[in-house]
């Protein structure tokens, strides 16, 4: 029988796996804490606090039933998004110059993290068909056992996600010359592959 202190493990060993896992969203926290520093990262860092509640809501709702095309459209989305993401991040690279000062991107950064988590099919999955029935289960003992999973999950998810930002803001200032631009190009690049790789994973889909 699961109890409060197993969810609370599981919830946690979740969130750090999302966390630490490569993907979009990691990738912009990182380009936005080369680019911007520290504060800027941790506010995309936040995207999963104000995406995944929706997220969440509707898998319990359809729990396994939402159609593939509504996955494809994400994927199609998404993946155009985190593209002019990076193709965004490779032109801004050329030529470009570290400052030490943290530069300000506000809204902008709380819009960007949430728009590529959103439109990521990853959380959409993860949520249908593994989070979700975990909380259903958990929430059909007592909401103190639901509580305890997410609780367990989201620290760790923001958390890792802004040790992350941290640790880009940190390294930046060690990146003398051209590296600074160098490495701004490959995140970008990445950036770029991961569009791909989400709207090569549209079109399979797709494919009977």
């Amino acid at each position: 029988m699961e109890t409060v202190g197993s969810l609370l493990a599981l919830g946690a060993s979740f969130g750090f796996a999302a966390g630490v896992s490569p993907g979009p969203l990691t990738t912009l926290v990182l380009t936005t804490s080369l680019q911007r520093g520290f504060a800027s990262g941790a506010r995309v860092a936040l995207a999963p606090l104000m995406t995944d509640a929706p997220v969440i809501l509707l898998s319990l709702l359809a729990l396994g039933s939402l159609p593939a095309s509504f996955l494809r459209f994400l994927s199609l989305a998404g993946g155009g998004f985190v593209c002019y993401l990076g193709l965004k991040t490779l032109m801004e690279s050329q030529g470009a110059s570290l400052t030490t000062t943290d530069t300000e991107g506000g809204p902008r950064d709380l819009w960007q993290g949430f728009a590529v988590n959103t439109l990521s099919p990853h959380p959409w999955l993860f949520w249908v068909a593994v989070g979700g029935p975990i909380l259903f289960d958990a929430w059909q003992k007592s909401p103190l056992h639901a509580s305890a999973f997410l609780l367990g999950f989201f620290p760790l998810i923001v958390g890792c996600k802004m040790s992350i930002a941290w640790l880009a803001a940190r390294g930046r200032r060690y990146l003398k010359g051209p590296w600074y631009g160098r490495v701004l190009a490959v995140a970008g690049i990445q950036l770029a592959l991961l569009g791909i790789v989400l709207l090569w994973q549209a079109f399979e889909t797709a494919s009977p």
